[in-house]
């Protein structure tokens, strides 16, 4: 297995996640990624009110700086090439395991509020896209170069479809916090399957998604419309078991993206169509 492994979903794993203002703790976040085979990640920030959020881009920011200057002793990292905002701007029906009271409305306002001073590292934002604005919104992150992928949400094929128009590349996890498939009425799901040019995440550990779902995504994308994502969070890594909260509620993923990579190899899937999962396809979403 060869290739730049890239997480462009990932919250935290070993005890540590991105709700910090420790540029030190992503840093370690890092290093525990890359000692688990992955060369770069986008550490990926929770909703939460602006200036939290804003709190802990400035401690990735930070890290990435470290990094870049080489400053201080580092140990073997994963490079830190950006930033991922999962929200603010979501359905408080689909919240998942997510704060819902922090969820806003898609207005510019608020964006600039979240993202300014930091527009050259955000690379990715997950927006619902049936919210009143949204619309709007992504036209205008699209046009600064961010990628826009559509999550947490209850939009119906239409919405899902509009937001593509407008400029949405991606799925944050198909199938998990969206609005069920019904033959009547697909949703972002069934926009995901059968739109053959939108991204769409995979979180493929054990406990996300049935094997036959996966056979599914795998039978009806291309293969290069699929990212795996880890969607890891700090327990990620101290335990062997599904990561849960209130109601059973799935936290995160309880798996690095090499780990489950190799999980679904084991289960048939091939090395090749896998491996460019976290290599090629991730680099391609990023336009890298």
């Amino acid at each position: 297995m060869s290739g730049t492994t890239i997480d462009i979903h990932t919250h935290g794993i070993g005890g540590l996640d991105t709700r910090t203002a420790s540029a030190e703790q992503i840093l370690k976040i890092a290093e525990t990624q890359m000692n688990s085979g992955v060369n770069e990640i986008v550490p990926t920030v929770y909703a939460d009110d602006i200036q939290t959020m804003r709190l802990h881009m400035a401690a990735i920011k930070e890290a990435m700086e470290t990094q870049q200057q080489g400053s201080g002793t580092l140990t073997a990292q994963s490079a830190i090439i950006g930033v991922n905002l999962e929200g603010p701007f979501l359905n408080p029906d689909k919240c998942g395991a997510l704060k819902r009271a922090a969820f806003i409305k898609p207005t510019g306002r608020a964006l600039d509020e979240l993202i300014g001073g930091f527009e050259d590292i955000v690379k990715i934002i997950t927006v619902a896209p049936e919210l009143d604005g949204a619309v709007d919104l992504i036209r205008s992150v699209t046009d600064m170069g961010i990628i826009v992928s559509m999550g947490h949400s209850n939009a119906t094929y239409a919405e899902a479809e509009a937001a593509f128009n407008a400029g949405a590349r991606g799925i944050t996890h198909l199938f998990n916090a969206t609005g069920a498939f019904h033959h009547r009425e697909p949703g972002l799901v069934g926009f995901g399957l059968s739109n053959r040019e939108v991204y769409v995440e995979v979180i493929a550990d054990p406990y996300h998604l049935h094997r036959g779902t996966i056979e599914l995504i795998f039978a009806a994308k291309p293969p290069d419309k699929i990212i795996i994502v880890s969607d890891s969070v700090k327990e990620t890594g101290t335990v062997n078991a599904a990561i849960t909260g209130a109601n059973n509620t799935l936290l995160g993923g309880a798996a690095t993206i090499m780990e489950s990579a190799v999980r679904l190899m084991r289960l048939g899937f091939g090395e090749d169509k896998i491996m460019r999962c976290v290599t090629e396809n991730p680099a391609r979403y990023l336009s890298r």
